[in-house]
Order: structure tokens, then C-alpha cells, then sequence
């Protein structure tokens, strides 16, 4: 891959359970030869092996703490510990506040609390956190989402992603998504809710978080179990005048290339523009 690439690879995109051929949310971004695991959801360790093993990630980032997006945190905690991988150090890991406890109190079952950090190296995010890794520069943002949630903007060589986690519409999304080249943004609600708080973007919210922020495209994930991937779409497209994809599991795009997507991914409203 050149090294003058943003690439996306979608390891899974399932909510809120992983499907028969679709994981939970899961993604590889990755610049040259810096590699980053975005989410862990149930499921997406398989897939992450296809092109990288445990040892071999910079670091893992985690948007928020429910098992769709974090769940496979706990089996590569025994791969990283007890099985053929053999790391020179612990992995780079940034999440919410408190995800460390929340691992060791799966994790732990005697009175010693497991070696949690023997695996990965904890970095908790909070509003505005910024990191370097490798050639990757991460900006994180909290968002709204019930419970401590971020978003991210990945850059790298003049380059731009911007993921949402799980979020409802808000300024601090829209704020980070800013001119970016591609959002992935959450597309879970068929609906906003009547009553009670909104935690979720419907595809039309997506469509609307992308034009607001001025991005070059928007490719829907996380579509719930009351929509399809084409619905989703079709949706956001109607809100949205720029190309819209769906985060179809296996799918690769390239940020940077005329080439938009690789791999599984069928499901577009624009299929034939490049990323911008």
C-alpha cells in the first residue's frame, strides 16, 4: 500500500449482535505501515487476523464500552498473554474512562486482579485527546451517546477519517468531521425517538452530520436490525448530495486514490466517484 494512503478496512459492522457474515464493529485503519484497530466488536478479531496479528497493531482505540464495540478486547487479552503471540510490549490501548477495571472485572476470577496491563498499555480519552501513532495523528471527541463516547479523526499524509462511535446528532461530531474526506458515520435508528433521549444517528441524521460538516463522503455503518444496508443508504442520499457507501464487512477503501472501495461493499449511491 503506498504510503501516501489513508486505508479503511471494515472487519465488521453488526449491531447489536454479529450476524451470520457480518461481526460487530470493527475496523483496520492504517497508513503505510502503521495499523490501528478502531473498535473490537464481538467478532472482529478473526477478520483483524486476515491482515495483521496482534503483535503487529500500533494500537487499538475504543469508542465507548458496550460489548458491540469493545467485546473482543477480552479474547485478545488471552492472545496477547497466553497463547502464540509474543508481544515486546504491551499494546497501545485508548478508551473511555474506566475500561481498564471493566477488563480486569471480566478477566479476573481469583483474588488477584488480572494482569490487564501486561496486555495493553491504557490511555483513557477525554474531550479534545490528541495522539500520535506512527503516522497516524488521532483527535478524539466526546459525543452523545448515554455514556462516556468518543468520535475520532484519523490524519495521515494530508488525509482525513472521521468516525462517529455511537452517537445522536451533535455539535462536537459535526465540529471534528469538519472538511474531512470520509465519515463513517452510525446509521443505527430507522427512526428518532418519540420519547426518552436520542443515543443513535438515523441515516438521515447521517446524511445531515455530513453536509453540515462539509465532508467529501459518507459511508453508513452500524445499521440496525430495522433497516438494510440499501435502505440506510438510500436514506442518507436523500440528505446528502456527495457519495454515500455502506460499511459492508470486507470491504477496503482507500482515502486518497480514485479507487473508493474494494472487497464486499455493493450497497452505494456513487459508486463511480472517488474520495475527495
Amino acid at each position: 500500500m503506498s504510503a501516501e494512503l489513508l486505508q479503511l478496512k471494515v472487519l465488521g459492522s453488526a449491531t447489536p449482535y454479529p450476524s451470520v457474515d457480518n461481526p460487530c464493529s470493527g475496523y483496520l485503519v492504517s497508513s503505510g505501515d502503521t495499523r490501528i484497530w478502531v473498535d473490537a466488536g464481538s467478532g472482529t478479531l478473526g477478520p483483524l487476523q486476515r491482515h495483521v496479528r496482534l503483535d503487529e497493531i500500533d494500537a487499538i482505540w475504543i469508542s465507548h464500552l458496550h460489548a458491540d464495540h469493545s467485546a473482543d478486547l477480552l479474547t485478545a487479552y488471552y492472545g496477547a498473554l497466553y497463547a502464540d503471540i509474543h508481544l515486546a510490549a504491551p499494546i497501545p490501548l485508548y478508551g473511555p474512562p474506566g475500561i481498564a477495571d471493566r477488563l480486569a472485572g471480566f478477566l479476573t476470577n481469583t483474588p488477584a486482579r488480572s494482569p490487564i496491563e501486561a496486555a495493553f498499555s491504557v490511555t483513557e480519552l477525554y474531550d479534545g485527546h490528541q495522539a500520535a501513532v506512527g503516522s497516524l495523528r488521532l483527535t478524539s471527541r466526546a459525543v452523545s451517546h448515554g455514556i462516556p463516547a468518543f468520535a475520532v479523526r484519523i490524519e495521515a499524509a494530508g488525509k482525513s477519517l472521521v468516525y462517529s462511535g455511537d452517537t445522536a446528532p451533535c455539535p462536537s461530531l459535526t465540529e471534528l468531521a469538519e472538511g474531512c474526506d470520509v465519515l463513517l458515520c452510525e446509521a443505527d435508528s430507522a427512526q428518532a425517538p418519540v420519547v426518552g433521549e436520542q443515543v443513535h444517528h438515523t441515516p438521515e441524521d447521517a446524511g445531515d452530520t455530513a453536509g453540515s460538516a462539509g465532508v467529501g463522503r459518507l459511508i453508513v455503518t452500524h445499521v440496525g436490525r430495522f433497516l438494510t444496508p440499501r435502505q440506510a443508504v438510500a436514506r442518507a442520499s436523500a440528505r446528502f448530495d456527495g457519495p454515500v457507501d455502506h460499511a459492508a464487512p470486507g470491504a477496503t477503501f482507500s482515502i486518497g486514490s480514485t479507487a473508493a472501495a474494494v472487497g464486499h461493499s455493493r450497497t452505494t449511491a456513487a459508486r463511480s466517484r472517488s474520495t475527495r
